[in-house]
């Protein structure tokens, strides 16, 4: 069984629990959330979640990332999920944390970002589409209420944005 780390709703972690216990009971917890951009800082890469995903299926996400297991800090995960997920290297630089809340979905969010302009390898469990989008773009999607996006990476792109 997968353990997470638990936090209080200031970040500091105060135990483990097991990820269904995590989901089961909307407890705080910390995730890694990375935007990855180009080399030329021009564009962001974006993914649709696959539709077997437990939180937010089939939705746009404009970050990589997941959940800090026990024992791992944000940095490490924040590698960890990089590779992961579209299987690329790199040591993300972290930007800020913040909490984010969705009905029982808590968490403290450590956002960093990356430049890389790949290759990448999906992870098929996690991403079924990837693809480059200008920042722009990017921009005035977060702010449309129709873009089929993951709240989180909604929320988090939009405080990112001063970074860009």
């Amino acid at each position: 069984m997968e353990h997470v780390v638990v936090v209080d709703p200031g970040g500091t972690p105060i135990g483990t629990a097991t990820r269904a216990r995590m989901r089961a009971e909307g407890l705080w917890h910390a995730c890694a959330s990375i935007v990855v951009r180009s080399l030329d800082g021009t564009r962001v890469y974006v993914h649709r979640r696959t539709d077997s995903k437990d939180v937010y299926p089939g939705l746009y996400d404009p970050t990589c990332g997941g959940v800090v297991a026990a024992g791992e800090t944000p940095d490490e995960c924040a590698v960890r999920e990089l590779a992961e997920e579209l299987g690329i290297s790199g040591v993300p630089e972290f930007r800020f944390r913040t909490p984010f809340v969705d009905g029982t979905i808590r968490y403290v969010a450590h956002v960093y970002d990356v430049r890389s302009d790949g290759p990448f390898t999906h992870q098929p469990e996690e991403v079924a589409w990837g693809g480059w989008m200008d920042l722009d773009e990017v921009r005035a999607l977060a702010e449309d209420p129709g873009w089929p996006v993951v709240p989180d990476g909604r929320a988090l792109i939009r405080k990112w944005f001063p970074w860009a």
